[in-house]
């Protein structure tokens, strides 16, 4: 059998963003264009040929057919060996941990992560490399000027390869290997945590659990570790079947979108410990009666308390978390001795401080954590991490986890207002201002704050020495507080304005405030200089996390 090339003409806009190229479903559809984008990943990345490539996703609208031409297409372009999770699913996580454990050339992940799904929702594509995590930089600028020539694709003319069945099948020379998506994770996962401790505190009469995988990627993920490996009931994971419109939801979880497991958890207190997935399992939200962990807290009480379980006895080389996220992870560095690096967001930003050896943590204030075990984020080793903490301090609850924290260490009361579908260029434009401003701001006051410097963040990346610019606006009042500005490249539709305020406070008797009112005059002022919310014509953030 000889494969076939077809003729293409380039596509605008196929530059991948900060993880992968995200689209709408109809604009994938379109005849040649996800094939113009996996030939350009094939024709930049030669090394892939006649190695080992993994592929899956979260099991979205349109991943099935999308999985079929890729495999068509690897077969014509010298790939040896495909490991396809069956059924089309890998979390994003379990991905990573099939490439590195199989030592694979890299993988295709498809996914649009925490968008909504189904024939009008969104569609994402994103190749990660050998280490396991995704692409940086050099290699998706690579792939993107392809996508500006490319002229023609390869693919062979072959009947779908059966998904639904662990098996070895081939296209042509090219063996297809259907794997379970979960065993190489969970293997993975079992050696970082007491599973014996966890599973004794789940069965405990007095302790209320439930997972909330929301029709997404983490249930088949959910449902064997929690429930057959660990013992939970079968009814502590809700929402455990992948749909292709995730069941009409948007797998997104933060309270505006898992909004009955926060009722339950934090307003009604009928839960003593809650937690929620997103997409393609990378993300997750943790709950506690009464309360809700911020992303950045979580890292932060995680790297506290790492030597607690079994992975990491032996103590940590150091964190890293994103610029936006909060600094109460530097605090803990700062008072451990650890290493403590600030990197733009995007997960690629971590991968070289991992693969260096200089930290073991990172995470980003978009719910995203993780560790050394894989190269991206991990929504179900943040969940089991939490789980083996409470069940190594036995009487301790999410909440008094959290107090205790604060009191050695302070608190940093931290939001995220999020104005979505925003017109890009009332956007392009709110920002311009807030940069235009930033020479004149320090000295000024904030509230009881004084900015103390004010500029555009740029990162050089301190393993390879590249550098990356542009990366979000801060004013920052030293230790005290920060105001951040960014656009979001996660949306597919209009522009996303991230804002990001930060107050940190040292007194125990103010560290139960409401977020909203500590954070208020940083909101007003930031309304000030940009003038977004006027100019979108929007009452307030479309999300506040």
């Amino acid at each position: 059998m000889s494969a076939r090339e077809v003729a293409i003409t380039p596509f605008d806009g196929q530059k991948p963003g900060t993880s992968g190229l995200r689209k709408k479903v109809n604009v994938f559809r379109q005849p040649g264009y996800l094939e113009a984008f996996v030939q350009s990943v094939f024709d930049s990345q030669t090394d892939l040929r006649g190695g080992t490539l993994v592929l899956g996703g979260d099991g979205r609208f349109f991943n099935r057919q999308a999985i079929q031409v890729i495999l068509r297409m690897a077969a014509a372009n010298g790939i040896a060996r495909m490991l396809v999770g069956r059924a089309g699913i890998l979390s994003t996580p379990a991905a990573s941990a099939v490439i590195r454990r199989h030592g694979a050339q890299g993988g295709l992940i498809l996914s649009a992560s925490h968008n909504p799904g189904g024939p009008d929702g969104d569609f994402g594509i994103k190749f990660n490399i050998g280490n396991g995590g995704p692409a940086p930089e050099s290699v998706t600028e690579a792939i993107y000027r392809r996508t500006t020539q490319i002229d023609r694709y390869r693919v062979f003319d072959h009947h779908d390869i059966d998904l639904d069945h662990v098996s070895l099948q081939h296209i042509n020379d090219m063996a297809v290997e259907v794997i379970d998506p979960v065993d190489d994770y969970a293997a993975l996962l079992e050696t970082l945590f007491d599973f014996d401790a966890i599973r004794a505190l789940i069965r405990r009469p007095d302790f209320r659990f439930r997972f909330d995988a929301m029709h997404a990627v983490t249930g088949p993920y959910a449902k064997r570790l929690l429930v057959e490996m660990l013992g939970a009931p079968a009814d502590a994971v809700i929402n455990a079947e992948p749909k292709e419109d995730f069941g009409g939801g948007h797998p997104d979880p933060n309270p505006a979108h898992a909004e009955e497991l926060y009722r339950e958890t934090v307003l009604e207190g009928g839960l003593d410990f809650a937690a929620a997935s997103d997409g393609d399992g990378d993300r997750n939200m943790i709950l506690g009666k009464g309360i809700a962990v911020s992303p950045s807290d979580s890292l932060a009480v995680l790297a506290a308390n790492a030597t607690l379980v079994p992975g990491y006895a032996k103590g940590i080389a150091g964190v890293a978390r994103s610029m936006p996220t909060s600094r109460a992870a530097d605090a803990v560095a700062a008072d451990l001795g650890l290493a403590c690096f600030e990197t733009p967001t995007g997960w690629k930003f971590f991968g070289n401080l991992l693969d260096a050896g200089r930290i073991t943590l990172c995470g980003e204030e978009s719910y995203g954590t993780s560790s050394a075990h894989v190269r991206e984020k991990d929504g179900l080793w943040a969940v089991l991490f939490w789980l083996n903490l409470l069940a190594a301090k036995p009487g301790e609850t999410v909440a008094s986890l959290l107090s205790a924290h604060w009191r050695r260490f302070g608190r940093h009361y931290y939001s995220r207002h999020d104005y979505e579908a925003v017109d890009t260029g009332i956007a392009t434009a709110a920002l311009q201002r807030l940069r235009d401003a930033l020479p004149s701001l320090p000295e000024n006051r904030i509230g009881e704050h004084v900015v103390t410097t004010a500029d555009d963040f740029a990162y050089t990346d301190p393993i390879d020495n590249s550098v990356s610019k542009g990366q979000g606006l801060r004013v920052v009042c030293g230790e005290q507080a920060r105001v951040i500005a960014r656009l979001s490249g996660t949306g597919t539709e209009g522009a996303t304005v991230r804002v990001y305020f930060e107050v940190f406070e040292s007194d125990p008797a103010r560290q139960h405030d409401d977020v909203q009112a500590r954070i208020a005059p940083l909101v007003d002022f930031a309304e000030r200089i940009t003038g977004l919310r006027k100019a979108s014509g929007r009452s307030g953030p479309d999300v506040i996390t």
